[in-house]
């Protein structure tokens, strides 16, 4: 029986040109933040769901600098975008599902936690998964204590919706080793958990840092239910945001402020040829 090998174990620069997001076994939805015939924004996914995000707390601006064609998203610190749990049921990813994100970004603040993209309600403890920027703690898996971090990403998966036992705070996720300053350089971002380890990226390597990253865990991840959280870009859902989501300004100064030139979810875990053969492929002119 003739068995052939997957496209992502073929040389990668022979197939580097053909490889995006969309080929990419297992996509649920990417956003490539091109213009639609209006000129305004396209919002909706391409993949196996066409799933619309929704700017909030006003318009985010387009700029003339892409990865996938001539446009980005420039979000302005506060701005964000939100898709209701019951409209992307696919991204309700929970259990023994697995997860990837893999963001193109620029940053432009230095700000704690910059949340770019996830089901992570941290208000109503209904914390899912969500790939972070520059938060302040790194967790070691071993002992799931804590030392300090800075401008380092972060992949987050709760089995618990709200703290860890035992712990003020969700102490699940892996940091990255890598300070990525706000110097207005691209980078690709993608964290992936297959109930075995969390792994977080940059520019498609493992940014392996110790006991920090990977980070192992075997828990299933957090069923929020009907109540669950929303899919939300660049903020989540604060402790303290009376009145969210309806109340569209967060009440903390955190979340993304930057570039976001195009965002992949994934129900798999992504193997390291496919994040590093989608980084050549995007993001070796940049």
């Amino acid at each position: 029986m003739l068995i052939l090998a997957p496209f992502w174990a073929l040389s990668i620069e022979e197939d580097r040109m053909k490889i995006t997001p969309e080929t990419i076994p297992n996509l649920i939805s990417f956003w490539d933040f091109q213009k639609d015939g209006s000129g305004r924004v396209n919002l909706t996914s391409k993949g196996a769901y066409s799933y619309t995000l929704k700017e909030m707390n006003g318009p985010i601006s387009l700029n003339d600098e892409g990865i996938f064609g001539p446009a980005s998203l420039e979000i302005r610190r506060g701005q964000w975008l939100r898709i209701k749990r019951e409209d992307c049921p696919a991204l309700n990813i929970h259990g023994k599902q697995e997860v990837s994100i893999v963001a193109w970004v620029k940053r432009k603040t230095n700000n704690h936690w910059q949340y770019i993209a996830g089901m992570w309600n941290e208000r109503d403890a209904k914390r899912q998964y969500a790939l972070f920027f520059n938060g302040h703690k790194q967790t070691d898996y071993t002992t799931l204590e804590r030392i300090d971090a800075d401008n380092q990403p972060h992949g987050y998966v709760s089995d618990v919706g709200g703290a860890t036992p035992n712990r003020p705070f969700c102490f699940s996720y892996a940091t990255g080793k890598h300070k990525l300053e706000a110097n207005d350089e691209w980078y690709m971002l993608a964290f992936t958990y297959n109930h075995k380890e969390i792994k977080v990226y940059i520019n498609g390597v493992l940014d392996a840092n110790g006991n920090y990253n990977p980070f192992l865990w075997d828990k299933p991840i957090f069923d929020g239910g009907e109540q669950g959280s929303d899919f939300t870009v660049a903020q989540r859902a604060l402790p303290k945001w009376p009145g969210y989501p309806e109340v569209e300004e967060p009440t903390h100064p955190e979340g993304f402020g930057g570039t976001l030139g195009g965002l992949a979810v994934y129900g798999r875990a992504l193997q390291s040829d496919e994040i590093k053969a989608l980084y050549k492929s995007t993001m070796d002119q940049k």
